[in-house]
């Protein structure tokens, strides 16, 4: 008679709201816990206080690359005597096989992408020898930092052309699903799969035998200077660097080739810093406070939840973001900007496909409006509302297609856009404002950027809050006004 139910942290999270003993389960397993997303350390300190009032209620942490101590020593219980006991650890033996790793550092001159040549080398040299893993086990999965690395990488072994009919494939977030499933579903080539770190833990790629890893991933931090959460190129950590190197030890004796030193993989830090280290702490404040978690002002915190905030906690978007639908529904024009919050909170749906830019650019062009990019998005809307109340689903399906848009981001585009309206009648908001000039919209906008101002300066730049100076990106419609 179990139940199992499968959910993501943020489910189980709001679930506290309704339930906060959590009666509903015998039995709870946190997954990838290493991660430590903000949701996950929230989930952490919630149980380990319900816990002493839930003896029945059994937790299972789970993870490969796991600090040990520090998560036993987080859920300790009470010993008889009044000292704590460590909760107890057990290690499971994955069905997993032997990686070597060999460390072939980066020339000053030559880059990523003559690591990346060396180290298919190597794979040749070891394949002529006899040391290679088996026929099924023989693709090659490659950790680099971003997009366009990838993309120059791809271009250098297409021209190089390291073995003979082998296929190169990109792998990452914004790629389209049918070039997603085209790593999934392997033919009878050879392949070098091109990936960022989403394959390092949130998908497998099958018939990998051999890693080759950068060092490098994009991690989020929080900016203080310039307020912004950014997305720096930085070394990425022991942990991280394991768990790459685990993708090419499932199907057989693997081999990873790391881009760097071995003193500098063993300067690195044990595991990656907590997302609540590299946060806008405003965002963890307010989950805080709607979530109960216990007084934020206990911590070296400034200020109290005001009415503004409590509106914001009940808005599942960023804060930046929620406080521009505030000012929108003050300001009369929320329905607007609902649909530029909505696009501004997911990536972005427009599609530009290496091979087909200027086509790309060409379609998008009819929606740019050179008085903002948030009114092109709103353009951009009103055009794909209008098209899905004219059309039948694979029409507009098709639609999307020529005019290089993504169907699945237009579809997570129109869900969050729905949860986000519902949320704001919930709170009794007024949705009006359909037909408010361009001045009003962008009035109801700023609240949300105001550590984005500039003003323009003589050179042409702009100068903004806290010294910091910004150009306008080529991309946007207003470059270049």
């Amino acid at each position: 008679n179990t139940r199992i139910k499968l959910m993501t942290d943020g489910i189980l999270l709001a679930e506290t709201q309704r339930d906060p003993e959590l009666r509903a389960y015998d039995c709870l397993i946190i997954d990838e816990a290493h991660e430590r997303s903000l949701n996950i350390d929230f989930l952490l300190g919630y149980l380990a206080r319900l816990l002493p009032r839930r003896p029945d209620l059994k937790l299972i942490i789970t993870s490969a690359t796991i600090d040990l101590e520090r998560f036993s020593a987080h859920f300790a219980r009470r010993g008889e005597d009044g000292e704590p006991v460590p909760a107890p650890i057990v290690e499971v033996s994955g069905r997993t096989f032997p990686v070597s790793v060999e460390y072939l550092p980066l020339e000053v001159e030559g880059g990523v992408e003559q690591g990346l040549l060396a180290a298919l080398e190597a794979i040749d040299r070891l394949e002529r020898r006899g040391e290679a893993p088996p026929p099924y086990a023989r693709d090659v999965l490659v950790f680099l930092p971003g997009e366009r690395d990838i993309r120059d990488a791809a271009k250098v072994l297409r021209d190089a052309q390291p073995f003979r009919g082998a296929e190169v494939l990109p792998l990452y977030a914004r790629l389209s699903n049918a070039d997603q499933q085209r790593v999934f579903n392997p033919g009878g080539a050879r392949r070098i799969v091109l990936s960022t770190n989403v394959a390092e833990t949130s998908l497998t790629v099958p018939r990998i035998g051999y890693v080759i890893d950068s060092g490098l991933a994009r991690i989020s931090r929080y900016s203080y200077r310039s307020k912004l959460q950014r997305l720096p190129v930085e070394p990425i950590s022991q942990a991280s660097a394991a768990q790459r190197a685990g993708r090419c030890g499932r199907l057989a004796p693997g081999v990873c080739f790391r881009l760097f030193e071995a003193a500098d993989f063993e300067a690195r830090p044990a595991f990656t810093d907590p997302e609540i280290r590299r946060t806008n702490l405003a965002s963890v404040v307010l989950r805080m406070k709607e979530l109960d978690l216990g007084d934020p002002e206990a911590f070296p915190f400034l200020g109290r939840l005001t009415p503004v905030g409590r509106a914001l906690a009940k808005l599942p978007v960023d804060p930046q973001l929620g406080r521009m639908l505030v000012a929108a529904e003050q300001g009369g024009v929320l329905e607007p900007v609902l649909a530029i919050v909505t696009a501004l909170a997911q990536p972005d749906v427009r599609d530009r496909p290496p091979d087909k830019q200027q086509a790309a650019d060409q379609a998008h062009a009819q929606w740019r409006d050179k008085r903002s990019d948030f009114l092109t998005l709103l353009a951009l809307w009103r055009w794909l509302e209008a098209q899905r109340e004219a059309l039948s689903a694979s029409a507009f399906r098709k639609a999307l297609q020529r005019q290089f848009l993504s169907y699945l981001r237009v579809r997570e585009w129109r869900a969050l856009h729905r949860q986000l309206r519902l949320a704001v009648q919930g709170l009794g908001w007024r949705l009006g404002g359909e037909d408010a000039a361009p001045e009003r919209i962008h009035q109801a906008l700023l609240p949300g950027l105001l550590g984005q101002l500039g003003l323009r300066t003589e050179r042409k730049d702009y100068l903004g809050a806290r010294g910091l100076r910004f150009h306008i990106f080529p991309g946007s419609g207003v470059f270049g006004s």
